[in-house]
């Protein structure tokens, strides 16, 4: 019964092609069922959603991701530097212990869940911080994909200003090209390059965090699937593919993207929500306060 519950609600996500119900479909699969950790959507994790990326990536040519990338890096890098070290200056306005501010910090300036898994072992964090601080972002994240579409066609914004948007203001990778699938593929793709460009701050993100806590790392973490996605890229432009292979590949990309979203979402366990406060919750709200009408602000009219 369970399998077969499973399979079914796949093949709705699929059917359907929309990546909100794709999160909420795994959410109510994992609440109704109560699935156990070992069950296939929750140990495969991300792995769907990253292979939907790479798959995207062989749509995007190399001249189209260096004229975006060249264009608003710039921009990305100051909303990663201003969004992290405002975070780390609210949590200690709002007095939130400095390792919950510096991973909500982490994961609001560069990539979400990914940033703050990265920095949890360096500036050594208890598990039950990095529960609140993951809680939050899952919870951010699942708005965004929700009703940033809604916002996007409200605002009657064009494919690519929602993909820059959503790159610039949505925390996770995942909910990035979520919510961006969720307006079209142009946007898709947009938000899929320009999203790399703050996932490499991650970096200088560990860099720093290792220099603050005087600690030793032996390896950072740099999501390996981010290094697939260039290579794509490359192979695109290096082959030229033709509108055929790149429509299948569109659709194949789409088909993991929307599998991976319905995964992210069977993640979900309600007795999380019992351990947000509400001053981490306050920190990651005033955050996208700014930064939401501050990046449309830049992609409308700059």
């Amino acid at each position: 019964m369970l399998n077969f519950s499973f399979i079914f609600l796949v093949l709705i996500t699929l059917f359907v092609g929309n990546a909100a119900l794709s999160v909420f479909l795994g959410i109510f699969f994992a609440y109704y069922f109560k699935i156990s950790n070992t069950f296939y959507s929750r140990r495969v994790g991300t792995i769907p959603l990253q292979i939907g990326i790479v798959i995207l990536g062989a749509t995007i040519s190399m001249p189209y991701a260096f004229n975006v990338s060249s264009e608003y890096l710039p921009w990305i890098s100051l909303f990663v530097i201003i969004s992290f070290f405002s975070g780390i200056i609210l949590g200690r306005i709002l007095g939130i212990h400095h390792r919950v501010a510096f991973l909500l910090s982490s994961g609001a300036a560069i990539c979400g869940g990914t940033a703050m898994a990265a920095v949890a072992p360096i500036i050594k964090a208890k598990p039950q911080e990095l529960l609140v601080a993951m809680t939050i972002v899952f919870l951010l994240n699942a708005i965004a994909i929700i009703f940033f579409p809604i916002v996007g066609s409200y605002l009657e914004m064009s494919n690519f200003e929602f993909g820059a948007w959503s790159a610039l203001v949505i925390h996770d990778t995942s909910s990035v090209i979520g919510a961006a699938l969720s307006y079209s593929n142009e946007s898709a793709q947009a938000a899929a390059t320009l999203k790399l460009g703050r996932t490499i701050w991650l970096i200088p993100l560990i860099l720093i965090a290792n220099w603050i806590c005087n600690k030793q790392i032996k390896a950072t973490r740099f999501p390996i699937f981010i290094l697939f996605f260039m290579a794509a890229i490359f192979t695109n432009s290096i082959l030229n593919l033709n509108g055929e292979i790149t429509n299948f590949l569109q659709i194949l990309s789409q088909a993991f993207l929307l599998i991976g979203l319905f995964c992210i979402g069977s993640q979900f366990d309600p007795s999380e929500m019992k351990s947000i406060s509400s001053k981490p919750l306050i920190m990651a709200l005033i955050i996208w306060a700014v930064v939401i009408p501050s990046a449309y602000a830049l992609v409308k009219y700059f």
